[in-house]
């Protein structure tokens, strides 16, 4: 198992690639913190990683906060780390879309999506960052977009907040390298999640066209990325953007 006896964080973790990068984290040893705003779905997702881990001593804990807000974030960070202790592993993939033309787009759409996006990372980092220091030791795992990389019509705030999130992960690479704490971002490209479920099968069609794959990802391969960037096999990496996209940006 790539991840016994870590412990691990994931925001955004009780839906979409956030929860199958929990349940993966879950088949591979770790203990598991999800958080997230919806509370019954935060429950039923920490019974299924209960129900997924590899051992009945890896613990699995949730707490429903909004993470584009500090005061949440640190309410929910110090009560985690008076039950835990510490965290090695530190997951950013709560995110949210409000696509819109730009010429449409309100300020109340760009500052939800940045807020939730982009702000949460910050609020979650700086939470982190002093126990991690502490420790000499720390995987912080960013998850971006390939939209971020490429940008889309329509998505002029999602594509603004992940390429942030890149800019943000390589800034605080070089700053934590000293320390021994990695921090990396995943790409992720066109994923089998609600998200895309919304599309309409003209809009799935152009999607596939654009894959050389042929085929939308499947979310546990998200989880299996995460959890190679989680594990002691990439101590060595730091800084990087890893797309997992299909092929798309090739």
């Amino acid at each position: 198992m790539f991840l016994k006896g870590k412990r691990a964080l994931i925001t955004g973790g009780t839906s979409g690639l956030g929860k199958a990068i929990a349940l993966v984290f879950a088949k591979q040893g770790a203990s598991v913190a999800i958080m997230g705003t919806n509370a019954q779905r935060a429950e039923e997702t920490a019974k299924l990683i209960e129900q997924q881990r590899a051992s009945s001593e890896q613990a699995v804990w949730f707490q429903t906060a909004d993470v584009s807000k500090k005061a949440d974030v640190n309410g929910a960070v110090e009560k985690l780390l008076t039950e835990w202790g510490s965290i090695d592993i530190l997951v950013n993939c709560a995110g949210i879309t409000r696509d819109k033309l730009f010429m449409k787009m309100g300020e109340e759409d760009w500052d939800a999506v940045m807020d939730t996006n982009l702000k949460s990372v910050y609020n979650l980092c700086h939470a982190f960052v002093r126990p991690m220091m502490k420790a000499r030791r720390g995987k912080i795992i960013n998850i971006a977009s390939v939209i971020g990389l490429t940008g889309n019509p329509g998505q002029v705030n999602y594509s603004a907040s992940k390429l942030g999130m890149v800019g943000f992960t390589r800034s605080l690479a070089k700053e934590l390298g000293p320390r021994n704490i990695c921090v990396n971002c995943i790409a992720p490209g066109f994923f089998k999640t609600p998200m895309t479920d919304a599309l309409n099968e003209e809009q799935k069609q152009a999607t596939l066209s654009r894959i050389p794959m042929g085929r939308l990802g499947n979310p546990e391969e998200i989880g299996f990325a995460a959890a190679f960037l989680a594990s002691d096999m990439s101590d060595y990496i730091t800084g990087q953007v890893l797309t997992v996209d299909g092929g798309m940006i090739a």
